[in-house]
């Protein structure tokens, strides 16, 4: 019960308002050492309740020391997209739904700076922010970093990913009086979690939360091979008019997604899209849509893989496969949420097929091969391509050139010109 873990009473209620009957695994793990002030440095599935996990400690922080003087923000968190920021802002509002006197706000991309300035000269207690705005506002010295006490990054793979990392590491050098830290990320793995993570917190608590089987969803995935775009587009086509409720579907360019949407909308299949560089108000607009279901289906780039979080999404689609296998995992994991099922459908040409098994390994998971009966493909599943094996005496004469075009390196150096 949110009762055991000490937090106010009024945080408490505007919990359970929000659907909350008891702590997930992550917030569990995450509350108490957040409470106690340690650095965090945390990884869970999507749509466990992780949001809630550093939002509750940091209000709780609030109550337990307040704002003795006017001031500037003292919760800062960096996510990486405008939609997931502006969600995380909706969940601070709801949690500090019976504590007025926090004032919380959102700076993103996007929106003009009027507005931003506007905000920024209020007392605000928490500030949720896309690296780049933000850091606009710092060089120009409209933000002061120096009354942040708490730095809280979100998703902090795909900031490494978009590019963010610099910049987050300015920022967190401008807040260097802070007194906690914390760092959540989908994956722990990699270099380069653990370089951010090394410059960023002191002494973290490491926490890796596995779902418990209330909390995982199940997905249902599996590909249907297209034969070529023209199957493909009927395969989409097919699936949108009879299997969906509501469905994201994702291409991998701009380009793509503006040749689809005008497709779908030739066949009568209405829908909205979401992708980079978009005006904000045309984000929100298309979110609004979707979210309310006067559109059931959504469109994307992977500027959406992350920070989409719509209830009851039932089919995530492929349309275009991703680059990578965890990209695979952001996307279908807008679908199967807080225990719910969901479906993942890719859909596979030949030129597709070499990232099939490096999701499967990358999944453990074994993605069935299924047909529509009046769509079947008519050519056999292509066979993804193979490193050829070099032999030990390729090897062993490839060494051997390399150790002599070293030397040569070596000696050409050891005859320059004498100083």
């Amino acid at each position: 019960m949110f009762e055991q873990l000490e937090l106010d009473d009024d945080l408490i209620h505007a919990v359970v308002d929000l659907g909350y009957k008891e702590p997930t695994s992550i917030q569990k793990l995450v509350i108490p050492e957040a409470m106690n002030g340690k650095d965090i440095l945390a990884s869970a599935p999507t749509g466990t309740g992780k949001t809630a996990a550093f939002l509750l400690p940091a209000c709780q922080f609030l109550l337990d020391y307040p704002r003795r003087n006017p001031g500037s923000t003292r919760i800062l968190i960096l996510t990486p997209t405008r939609e997931l920021a502006l969600q995380i802002f909706e969940q601070a509002k709801a949690i500090c739904k019976y504590l007025p006197h926090i004032n919380c706000g959102v700076i993103t991309g996007g929106i003009n700076y009027g507005t931003d300035r506007d905000l920024l000269e209020k007392n605000l207690d928490i500030l949720v922010a896309t690296p780049g705005r933000l850091f606009e506002h710092i060089e120009k010295e409209s933000f002061d970093c120096r009354d942040i006490e708490c730095l809280i990054l979100d998703e902090a793979d795909r900031m490494l990913d978009m590019g963010f990392s610099a910049v987050v590491n300015q920022i967190a050098a401008e807040a260097r009086w802070r007194k906690q830290s914390m760092l959540f990320s989908a994956t722990l793995e990699g270099a380069g979690i653990a370089r951010f993570a090394g410059d960023l917190l002191d002494d973290p608590i490491e926490l890796e939360a596995d779902s418990s089987r209330k909390e995982k969803g199940v997905i249902h995935q599996w590909i249907h091979l297209a034969d070529n775009a023209h199957h493909k587009l009927a395969l989409l086509t097919h699936i949108l008019s009879n299997q969906v409720e509501t469905a994201i579907v994702f291409v991998k360019t701009r380009e793509r997604l503006a040749t689809l949407v005008g497709q779908l909308q030739s066949v009568d299949i209405d829908c909205c899209w979401l992708q980079g560089e978009m005006p904000q108000d045309k984000r929100n607009a298309a979110m609004e849509r979707f979210r309310s279901g006067e559109v059931n289906i959504l469109v994307a780039t992977d500027v959406a893989a992350r920070g989409i979080d719509v209830d009851n999404i039932s089919h995530v689609i492929n349309y275009d496969m991703p680059r990578t296998a965890d990209v695979y995992v952001h996307r279908i994991g807008r679908t199967g949420r807080a225990g719910n099922k969901g479906t993942a459908i890719s859909l596979v040409e030949a030129h597709d097929i070499a990232i099939v098994p490096k999701i499967e390994r990358y999944t453990e998971q074994k993605l069935k091969r299924r047909v529509i009966a009046e769509l079947r493909p008519q050519n056999k599943e292509a066979r993804p391509p193979t490193k050829k094996k070099v032999s030990t005496k390729t090897k062993k004469a490839l060494l051997k050139a390399k150790r002599v075009a070293k030397d040569k390196k070596k000696k050409a150096k050891g005859r320059g010109p004498k100083s």
